[in-house]
């Protein structure tokens, strides 16, 4: 039978995690689809019971539903669990079980295009709270981080993700300014969900950043985002949002696929293509 998975969001249309999945599906021959749920904001519950009844194997998930598909499911992997996020849902025996491979992405993007940055000696300042900025913490502290530094514009929001997070590592978790968070530190990460588009902060300042400091950014449309501009133009090395999602997308494909994806496909540069063609 034909395996049958997708991405699910609202909306999901600018998601390229179908195009990713489907080259990998090709170029394995296996006989499977990957397709976009483009659905209401309200509809998720809907979505959920109709994709069990109609045999799907399962699904990414993408905002705003990630908090939404962890509360749904009958199982969740400690990732999940630890971000209180889901982006994978696998639907088998009438049940629902919740994974998160984001931090799996994320940890990918930095091995790939910022080998050797020291995220465990030298602090992380993570921008945002949410729950995206909660699965990266979660990942760099079980990866070792000592220091993480949380900036949100909402200062009650940061104080209860540190909370959250202290009670499960060891990390020293901070809420800071923006101003001062920089020293020091070996890593930026931009997780706010404000920075979805490209929003452009102009209150980030990098002229305090140490020279070895590495930027990433978990947008990846645009690409070069103005923090990642404001980065490349000071000579720091960059981290863009597009590796992490192929990075996240592999361990997905093992999950609903049952083996790994193709080695030998570029799907960065078939994303890079689309994106150009997008504009």
């Amino acid at each position: 039978m034909t395996v049958r998975a997708g991405v699910v969001g609202s909306p999901a249309r600018h998601s390229l995690s179908p195009l990713i999945h489907s080259a990998w599906l090709k170029a394995a021959g296996i006989d499977g689809v990957y397709r976009l749920y483009d659905i209401a904001a309200d509809g998720f519950a809907g979505f959920l019971q109709g994709a069990l009844d109609d045999g799907l194997r399962g699904v990414n998930v993408t905002l705003p539903f990630k908090e939404q598909a962890l509360m749904a499911a009958d199982e969740a992997s400690e990732a999940a669990q630890l971000a209180g996020a889901a982006n994978l849902l696998i639907f088998e025996g009438g049940g629902i079980r919740a994974q998160n491979t984001d931090g799996e992405g994320l940890l990918y993007a930095l091995a790939r295009q910022a080998p050797g940055v020291d995220f465990i000696r030298k602090p992380v300042v993570l921008l945002g709270a949410g729950g995206a900025a909660k699965g990266a913490a979660a990942a760099l502290a079980n990866a070792g981080a000592m220091e993480i530094r949380i900036v949100n514009r909402t200062g009650a929001r940061a104080d209860q993700l540190a909370v959250e997070l202290m009670l499960d590592f060891e990390t020293d978790v901070m809420r800071w300014d923006f101003d001062g968070a920089l020293e020091g530190a070996g890593l930026l990460i931009n997780a706010a969900t404000a920075g979805l588009g490209g929003h452009d902060d102009r209150r980030l300042d990098l002229s305090g950043a140490s020279p070895d400091l590495v930027v990433m950014d978990m947008v990846y449309s645009p690409l070069t985002t103005p923090l990642l501009t404001k980065a490349i133009a000071r000579g720091l090395r960059t981290v863009d949002g597009l590796e992490m999602l192929i990075g996240q997308a592999i361990p997905s494909f093992e999950a609903l696929f049952a083996q790994q994806p193709p080695a030998d496909v570029d799907v960065r540069g078939l994303a890079l293509a689309e994106l150009e063609r997008r504009g």
